[in-house]
């Protein structure tokens, strides 16, 4: 009988602190390899592997595309690169961004579930908004076990909420009570498999093709939902909206995908950007038309000049309302979030 011996874990904002929590309280001689998911900015060398390596009992590397899958090890997706499992080797693939992250939680949380179904064990932990959440949802939907870091316990509690929302998860513990959990669940049978609908199984596979740069265009994913009035912040490319069960997200034909929430959150940022692109162009004009003025008001033209100070007045006064809204969209950015893991945790109870 086959043991739950496949840990995928995902960790954003705050997540450092957990897995080294969640790696030391690893047995030794795990008999079950765990996949790390930790957001990182592209370009960034990760140190994570040598911190956890120090942290437990248990090594971690970043794999290499095409390393063999070894239990008693932790493996850590390396910096802009999405890692996705296969049957008995690790793939590392530059498919396009998910939740504007790469690597990021849900694809390699898709193709555990596809491949390992009730051997798999997701493990969602400290992070902002809800990377994980649909990855998590796939591996209840195959019989696998999905765990959440406490939210009291986490330093950022958006993940572990949202995935608490959408998905019926077995366990919710602290940090260091997971990672004894895992030790446990290893040695637990697995159970049989359980099925997809056809639909959800196709959709399943052309998403982690994707993730691993297959042509998403080709992949045809856009036939798996509806399409939105939303644009990729990505790309521009239309959106068609996605359901997993009540979780609701999007995908556009070029492969970006986005949850609700991280769509929200990149919208918010172009508006942000815009409104303070007009106040530069506004500025601008302020500034060049006082110079302006200072020219003519030098050169004894002084009629000129103050139809130039005017302009300008005229100009910073139509700032001004632009100003105040792109002060008031970056508010209306963090009272959306705080509103957000408020509702989430009156629901999780």
């Amino acid at each position: 009988m086959a043991k739950k011996d496949v840990v995928v874990v995902g960790a954003s904002a705050g997540g450092m602190d957990a897995l080294q929590k969640l790696v030391a309280a690893l047995p030794e001689g795990l008999p079950a390899a765990v996949f790390v998911v930790w957001h990182m900015s592209p370009g960034v060398r990760s140190v994570l592997p040598e911190v956890l390596t120090r942290s437990g009992p248990l090594p971690a590397q970043h794999p290499k595309d095409g390393d063999p899958i070894q239990p008693g090890r932790i493996y850590v997706a390396p910096s802009d690169h999405h890692m996705l499992l296969e049957r008995d080797y690790i793939r590392i693939a530059k498919g396009p961004k998910e939740n504007r992250f790469r690597p990021a939680v849900d694809p390699l949380f898709r193709s555990a579930a596809y491949l390992f179904g009730a051997r798999t064990v997701g493990v969602v932990l400290s992070g902002a908004l809800d990377d994980g959440t649909a990855g998590l949802w796939t591996i209840k939907m195959r019989g696998g076990t999905a765990v959440v870091q406490d939210p009291t316990d986490a330093l950022h509690r958006s993940m572990p909420l949202n995935a608490m929302q959408g998905v019926a998860v077995d366990y919710k513990l602290s940090a260091p009570e997971i990672g004894a959990l895992i030790g446990k669940l290893a040695r637990q049978d697995a159970g049989g498999d359980r099925e997809l609908p056809e639909f959800e199984r196709r959709k399943l596979e052309h998403e982690i093709r994707i993730a691993g740069e297959a042509d998403a265009l080709e992949e045809h994913v856009m036939r798996y939902g509806e399409l939105s009035p939303f644009t990729c912040p990505e790309c521009n490319g239309v959106l068609a909206q996605l359901k997993d069960g009540k979780i609701v997200r999007f995908r556009c034909h070029t492969g970006h995908a986005f949850s609700a929430a991280s769509l929200l959150d990149s919208i918010t940022e172009n508006v942000e950007r815009r409104l303070w692109d007009s106040v530069r162009a506004y500025d601008e004009t302020v500034l060049l038309l006082n110079r302006m003025g200072e020219e003519l008001a030098k050169a004894g033209n002084t009629r000129a000049a103050e139809h130039c100070f005017d302009k300008a007045r005229e100009a910073h006064e139509r700032s001004r309302p632009i100003r105040e809204a792109a002060l008031a969209n970056e508010t209306l950015s963090d009272e959306s979030v705080r509103a957000g893991e408020a509702e989430t945790e009156t629901a999780a109870g």
